[in-house]
């Protein structure tokens, strides 16, 4: 049994049991993948992959067993190799965050600025995406930290470490009836005009909609977006008011804008650190989370992974 045998079978599966596909990601000829799981198969005693002629169709109930496993095994030998990166290139390697756009664009620039700043040759990659994608991305190993607000509670693979709170503004053009208002704004208020605001799996969507039902008032949402910076575009046309995270809000850049504090309104939401319960962190990667969340020191972050341990052994 060899890793690349495993590996063979684990993008397979990951490619929808395209074996063309599969070839391709992994630079190497579809007859050789083909030879590689047979041989495997034939070595376990049992067929990991059903097949109609040449073409492969579905996954046998041992073959989920084996691609489980096969997963596990990957994940370990990258770890194993993250161990001996750490003590022989302590300062250098490749660090993958996943986030949102919200994130990416106001939350996170400050913790990489000083990141790369100490850290010049680890390669940092920044990718973007809805929370489900992002998440994804941590649990199949494209990604080594996800940094949301929604979704990452969700993957039981995943250990779950709160950042920060945030909340939301309201921003209206500068001449909007809104923007006159000499008391705090209410949610009847903003449900008198049309809203522009958050995709509803993005950035606290869920509160905003919780926030208006227990009022029992339906906001007349005419746009959603994944990008702040769009909803504030089509605010800034007219569309209607937007509803958004209140660090996106910047004086200078959005001076067509008024932004007015609506933390009274909705319940604070909280960002969050996503990494797989069995991940290996490189050194530097305790540093980046610190630098984003100083309150997560390694010590915080490693008793988040070993209650993930404990759990395992009790079970």
């Amino acid at each position: 049994m060899k890793l690349q045998q495993l590996r063979y079978l684990v993008e397979v599966a990951k490619q929808g049991l395209n074996v063309s596909e599969a070839a391709e990601k992994l630079h190497t000829s579809q007859p050789g993948i083909s030879k590689q799981i047979r041989l495997l198969e034939d070595e376990l005693g049992i067929q990991v992959f059903i097949r109609n002629g040449k073409r492969v169709v579905s996954v046998s109930e041992p073959g989920k067993e084996v691609l489980r496993i096969s997963e596990r095994i990957l994940r370990e030998a990258q770890n194993l190799k993250r161990v001996g990166d750490e003590f022989s290139r302590e300062s250098e390697g490749a660090l993958t965050i996943a986030t949102t756009h919200t994130q990416a664009r106001y939350a996170l620039p400050q913790a990489i600025a000083e990141f790369v700043r100490r850290y010049p040759k680890v390669r940092l990659s920044l990718k973007q995406g809805s929370p489900t994608q992002i998440c994804d991305m941590v649990v199949s190993g494209e990604a080594d930290l996800a940094v949301a607000t929604e979704g990452i509670a969700l993957y039981k693979e995943l250990a779950t470490l709160p950042c920060y709170e945030w909340n939301r503004s309201l921003v209206v053009p500068k001449d909007h009836p809104l923007a006159a208002l000499e008391r705090a704004i209410t949610l009847a208020d903003i449900a008198q005009h049309p809203i522009v605001t958050y995709d509803f799996a993005f950035a606290g969507r869920s509160k905003i909609n919780k926030s208006f039902a227990d009022q029992g008032l339906t906001p007349n949402v005419v746009l959603t977006a994944i990008d702040t910076d769009v909803i504030k575009t089509y605010v800034s046309l007219g569309l209607g008011i937007g509803i958004i995270a209140t660090m996106a809000y910047e004086p200078e850049r959005d001076a067509n804008l008024v932004a007015i504090d609506a933390s009274h309104l909705f319940e604070p939401s909280t960002t969050k650190i996503g990494i797989r319960k069995d991940a290996y962190l490189r050194g530097f990667a305790y540093t980046f989370i610190e630098l984003f969340a100083p309150h997560l020191h390694r010590r915080e972050v490693d008793s988040a992974l070993l209650a993930h341990d404990v759990d395992h052994d009790d079970e």
